[in-house]
């Protein structure tokens, strides 16, 4: 039972959340891009002030922790670091493709047991960062990153249906096309979705250390060089 502040900027959106004995009662959301460096300060303002004048204490901090967008992730977990220092309380880190098949499940229910669930976060061309869970969260296939052709998933088709969402899941349509393979378009990872999990956490005491907790990248950061560069 614990009061736990939820940051999730893992990829476009910027989403805090306020949970209380593992219930939202505080949240704020934009999906208009990545701007998480000011709107993430601005939105721990407004909870801030709404904790202090609803005489609420947090007893942690969780954060979204990957895989998805290096910056975005840098930026969430730097924060929660900051605010896990200056008011001396643990650190939970939650995996966002958990965190997106939560919010599948609140928004629509579990599946059947015949049905597994495909989160898929947007990585570069037709690769996405993924992984399958089935209806009471049970990870069935490792968490990885994926280059999605017409055979991805094939043998687990012959027997499963799979439901796949993100805003990674949308690009895969046109190639993903067996029967038993469907889409959904309004699931995204956001802080909202894991006062659950945080919870669980929590009550399991499974805090991670504030000092030298890194987010789960998956992938190594490829920086770019311009091609505009001076004497090219």
């Amino acid at each position: 039972m614990a009061n736990i502040i939820l940051i999730d900027t893992a990829t476009e959106i910027c989403s805090v959340a306020l949970s209380i004995d593992g219930k939202v009662s505080w949240n704020k959301e934009n999906f208009e891009g990545m701007t998480h460096s000011t709107l993430l300060a601005k939105y721990l303002q407004e909870l801030t002030e709404h904790m202090r004048s609803s005489s609420i204490e947090a007893d942690a901090v969780a954060v979204s922790c990957g895989p998805g967008s290096y910056t975005g992730l840098r930026i969430g977990v730097s924060t929660a670091k900051g605010l896990c220092f200056g008011a001396n309380v643990p650190l939970l880190a939650i995996n966002t493709l958990e965190v997106m098949t939560q919010g599948y499940i609140r928004r629509h229910g579990k599946p059947g047991s015949d049905t597994w669930l495909c989160p898929m976060i947007d990585a570069r061309r037709m690769e996405v960062y993924t992984a399958l869970f089935d209806g009471e969260m049970n990870l069935k296939r490792e968490i990885s990153a994926d280059i999605i052709d017409e055979n991805s998933y094939a043998d687990i088709l012959q027997e499963k249906k799979i439901i796949c969402f993100g805003n990674g899941a949308s690009k895969c349509k046109e190639t993903l096309t067996h029967p038993n393979i469907s889409f959904v378009d309004d699931i995204y990872p956001l802080a909202s979705s894991m006062a659950d999990l945080a919870e669980k956490s929590f009550a399991e005491k499974d805090f991670k250390d504030v000092a030298y907790f890194e987010p789960f990248y998956l992938k190594e950061f490829v920086a770019t060089v311009s091609k505009n560069k001076f004497g090219i």
